[in-house]
């Protein structure tokens, strides 16, 4: 089964996390900018996935 074009993850700080509503995407978070990118791109080599910065603190990766 081949997953195209979903939300992997979602990653961003602890001071925003009142930005993500729960639901079934795991959300991951960082005490940090700095490690907040460094998360984000190890997930996205892990998972051969796209990271998407939405420009509020918040990092989505998508499979395309």
């Amino acid at each position: 089964m081949d997953i195209n074009n979903y939300i992997l993850a979602i990653v961003t700080t602890n001071e925003d996390k009142d930005k993500i509503a729960n639901g079934s995407t795991p959300v991951f978070y960082a005490d940090e900018q700095e490690e907040l990118e460094y998360i984000a791109q190890l997930i996205s080599r892990l998972t051969m996935s796209m990271v998407h910065d939405l420009g509020n603190g918040v990092y989505i990766l998508i499979k395309h």
